[in-house]
Order: C-alpha cells, then structure tokens, then sequence
C-alpha cells in the first residue's frame, strides 16, 4: 500500500473519530442543559405548588384544621398521600374521598359528632370528606397525646395495630422512628405524610394567614 493511500485511510478515520466525539459531546451538553433545566423547573416553588404539592380546597382544610386543632398543612399531607386531592377516589378495601375514609369509620364519627346527615355517599362529598377526616386525625392525636407518628400510623393500619406495637416492640408514647414500624405499607405511608408535610411547611407556611369567621360561616354547616 503506497504512502498516499495509508494516509488517505488514516485521514478518512480520523475525520470518523472526530464526528463521533463530537456527537458525543453534543450529546452529553444536551443532556447537562435538560438536567439543570429539569432541576430548576422541579425547584420552581410556584411549579411545586401546581404539580407536586397542590392546596386545593384549602379554605375548607383551614376551617376544619382550626375547629378541630390539627396542623393545616397536616391535613393537607394526608389528602395528597390518601387521594391526591381526588375527591372521587376509592381505594380496593372501600375507603372513600379525599381522606379515604371507610364506611364502618365515617358511621362511626357520624355517631361521635351527632351528624345524622350522614352516608356513604357524603363520604365523596369535599366538606363531609375533610370534616370527618379532620376529626379523626385530631381524635388520633389525642388519644396518642400529640405523637404525630403514631397517629399517622393509626389513621392507616388503625389504632388497635398501633397497641399492639406498642405492646410487642416496648414503644412508649414518644416513640418517633417511624422505619421500626413492621407494616411495609404503614411505613411508607408515614413517612410520605412527613415529607409531604415538610414541603407544605416550606410552600404554604407564609400564605396560608387565618381566614376570617365570616368567611367560613358556609363550611360550618
């Protein structure tokens, strides 16, 4: 093979070489740009609050949260893990709404709070819905003296799993590490009410002021 040719080849490779490296860094600067895009617009708070952490019905979450002294963005954390703020939402068991409450549990609060308008159809309703599933947690809360983690966990497994662990595993009432708890799903459903919680913290804490009395006098009912 002549001298001219071997150079000819070794050109026409190189030539190659250098597309395709540049295709790769063309690429991998594709790729950086959509990442720091995608990482600004995620930590958007404005998109956090549209997408991830929405606050619908927060008029009605507010009323209740402060009749029955339970943390607002609390309630809303719960919403978004149970339903997503879907107010048609059933799970496979038959809970219902937004704070997918049971049938046999919202007869029994109907009976604790002498609401006689109650049915399982109201169960989808958004103020029936959010009142009783306020309640509930507030009644929760209470009874495990304020330990949201256990509360938490007694609103999912319910509260006679909750004693039993607490009997088993020698749990007092400040017990917080929520990764000892032994339902997988119970776990993992406290642990993503408590962050969801941070976010609302972070996202609602400065806008979500106290509304006025005569602003809620239509939810009281």
């Amino acid at each position: 093979m002549s001298s001219l040719m071997s150079e000819g080849i070794h050109h026409q490779v190189n030539i190659k070489t250098k597309r395709k490296m540049s295709f790769w860094k063309k690429l991998l600067l594709m790729i950086l740009v959509l990442a720091s895009l995608s990482y600004f617009v995620w930590q958007n708070e404005d998109f956090q609050r549209k997408y991830l952490y929405p606050y619908d019905y927060q008029d009605t979450i507010n009323f209740y949260a402060d009749r029955y002294e339970v943390d607002r963005n609390l309630v809303a954390s719960v919403i978004l893990a149970e339903s997503k703020f879907r107010q048609d939402a059933t799970s496979v068991h038959g809970a219902r709404g937004l704070m997918q409450i049971m049938p046999a549990t919202g007869s029994w609060i109907a009976t604790q709070i002498e609401d006689d308008s109650f049915s399982v159809d109201k169960l989808y309703n958004v103020n029936m819905n959010i009142k009783y599933g306020t309640w509930y947690l507030s009644e929760l809360q209470t009874e495990f003296e304020g330990n949201e983690v256990l509360a938490l966990a007694a609103y999912n497994a319910g509260r006679g799993n909750v004693y039993e662990w607490m009997e088993k595993y020698h749990w007092g009432i400040d017990f917080k590490d929520y990764t000892q708890i032994p339902f997988p799903e119970t776990r993992e459903y406290v642990k993503r009410v408590l962050e969801n919680k941070k976010h609302y913290n972070k996202l609602y804490n400065l806008i979500s002021d106290p509304l006025e009395q005569n602003e809620l006098a239509e939810f009281a009912a």
